[in-house]
């Protein structure tokens, strides 16, 4: 009697444990997902779910809130599994399932730790995937925009009127600056702040016209790729 009074605790202890331990993976999982969706730049709930449901181990259940920078930012309640052990000598494994509340917004920490709450009910959520950026036109910038012989002078307003009858993309900015007899053009298509810009340069000059994609790396921001300066005056090619 003595003995099984000494090993009660000694169960309780391990499956308090076992529980733990299942709850601990399912977190970390979430924790992940908090980690990935760190961000300071401002985004739309629909941007943050679907970038939360691409992480793997990961379901969205719930999103709300509407943007990362209005009022308290976004929740995103995810649900995640782990493994649980039942059985002291031979234990086994079976799989559990939690949900935690992952807070995206400029006040949110790197590693902050994901609070467990109650799974609601029906299906995780599906997001359909982001519009495709419009194509820039490379090859009817390069075929339409004007020859200049080398000792002429480029016209910006021919330019002007080149861009004009492309019927750009409304979401495609355009930008014309002149300098020195040459005639810089940048085509780019709006970005998040955060990944390379899609973006195409141009130079009309005496003697040579130039149409081309900057490298990724100057195309990140902050780099300056994606600017009529940088048509004007290339920034010369990584290494």
């Amino acid at each position: 009697m003595r003995r099984l009074l000494l090993l009660a605790p000694l169960l309780l202890f391990t499956v308090g444990c076992a529980e733990d331990e299942g709850t601990a993976a399912t977190r970390e999982v979430a924790r992940e997902a908090g980690r990935h969706l760190y961000s300071q730049r401002p985004r739309t709930a629909e941007e943050v779910g679907r970038s939360a449901s691409l992480v793997d181990g990961v379901e969205v259940l719930r999103v709300t809130g509407t943007s990362t920078h209005d009022g308290d930012g976004i929740d995103v309640i995810v649900r995640t599994s782990g493994f649980d052990y039942n059985g002291l000598i031979f234990p086994e494994q079976s799989v559990v399932q939690y949900c935690f509340t992952v807070r995206v917004s400029p006040k949110s920490e790197w590693d902050e730790d994901p609070r467990k709450v109650d799974c609601p009910d029906g299906p995780a959520l599906i997001f359909p995937p982001p519009p495709e950026p419009p194509r820039l036109p490379y090859d009817e910038l390069r075929a339409k925009l004007p020859q200049v012989p080398k000792r002429g002078r480029a016209d910006d307003a021919e330019v002007r009127r080149t861009l004009a009858d492309l019927d750009l993309d409304p979401a495609i900015r355009t930008e014309v600056k002149v300098d020195s007899g040459r005639v810089g053009v940048i085509l780019l298509v709006p970005g998040n702040g955060f990944d390379a810009q899609d973006c195409l340069l141009a130079r009309v000059a005496p003697g040579a016209t130039d149409v081309w994609v900057p490298p990724r790396i100057h195309r990140m921001p902050g780099e300056g790729g994606c600017t009529v300066a940088n048509a004007l005056n290339p920034k010369p090619s990584p290494h």
